[in-house]
């Protein structure tokens, strides 16, 4: 069979799946992704490129598989957001191109507009400047029963900070505590966040889109080409290509040291950003179902006084044809 013919085969045999089924099939793709407990994490280890190519007489069914994702998706967010209990906050880091608003825009193009928010944090202004690292991103926590994206977060405090340490000149911090240990100190801090949110019904679900040097620099390229792009590029994003390798050993120091059971990361593949796309719905579905979701229960007293307000809305409708 062709690998063409294998994808439609598996794309016809996810519709007859039945819910239980497809969330079973999602945490087994998703969990080859998932570092857990990343004591022993090396980032040289997780792949850039899917485990098979994808052609151009694959993008159908790839796109067909990652719109049943999205079906699925959006009925365990219905529920989420009915239960009220629970939230979920994404956390998306990458280098740029790396395709983070690709995958927020189609992994959650189902899901209901009320139950979901995204917040892009950029370079911190004054007011954020004046306060800890970790509260501008505690502003924009998701409510109960909500999803909350953070694209870009906390993590830039380990990430870029960390490649460009005279930021932490323009973080007012005392001197006294700029050590030789405050990379080791923030990764702790953050560890115990994280926890803290755990404990308090937030789920934390991380992503790390893992794209290669040679696929950023085709992506940057196609940005100049293409004059409906031509608004993504910029000349920064270029200029922080220099430091690949210290990102490269930010990130892993990053997950290496914030990548826990119960708030993993996830290393996705991302040169192929469908294959991408599809690994991090897969991975987000595993978690809903995690939560053991299901619609609030009604008492036996409010189906009574239900089926009462029925009969008197039946009746209008019968005073009415008189």
């Amino acid at each position: 069979m062709s690998k063409s013919n294998n994808f439609e085969k598996n794309a016809l045999e996810l519709h007859n799946l039945t819910n239980k089924e497809l969330i079973k099939k999602a945490e087994n793709f998703s969990k080859q992704y998932c570092v857990g407990k990343g004591d022993d994490f090396r980032l040289k280890k997780y792949e850039t490129k899917a485990s098979f190519n994808l052609d151009s007489d694959d993008k159908s069914f790839v796109k067909e598989t990652l719109q049943i994702g999205v079906d699925a998706l959006a009925a365990m967010q219905d529920i989420l957001y009915a239960q009220d209990k629970w939230s979920l906050l994404i956390i998306f880091q990458a280098m740029d191109t790396a395709g983070k608003d690709g995958a927020i825009k189609h992994v959650m193009s189902g899901v209901n507009p009320q139950g979901c928010q995204v917040t892009s944090f950029k370079a911190p202004s004054s007011e954020e400047l004046d306060h800890d690292f970790l509260w501008r991103c505690q502003q924009h926590l998701p409510e109960r029963g909500r999803i909350g994206i953070f694209n870009r977060s906390y993590y830039e405090e380990v990430l870029i900070v960390r490649v460009h340490e005279q930021m932490l000149m323009n973080q007012k911090l005392p001197e006294k505590l700029i050590t030789a240990t405050i990379w080791e100190d923030r990764f702790k801090d953050i560890r115990n966040y994280e926890k803290y949110l755990n404990r308090n019904g937030i789920v934390v679900l991380k992503f790390f889109l893992n794209v290669s040097k040679e696929e950023q620099k085709e992506r940057f390229i196609e940005r100049i080409d293409n004059p409906d792009k031509n608004w993504k590029f910029s000349a920064g994003d270029v200029k922080e290509r220099e430091h690949w390798d210290e990102y490269m050993h930010a990130y892993e120091e990053m997950i290496k040291n914030t990548s826990t059971e119960k708030t993993p990361w996830y290393v996705i593949p991302a040169d192929d950003k469908y294959y991408a796309r599809i690994a991090i719905a897969s991975a987000i579905i595993a978690a809903l179902d995690e939560l053991d979701l299901e619609y609030p229960t009604v008492s036996d007293e409010q189906i009574a006084e239900l089926q009462a307000i029925k009969k008197v809305l039946l009746d209008e409708d019968s005073s009415d044809n008189k």
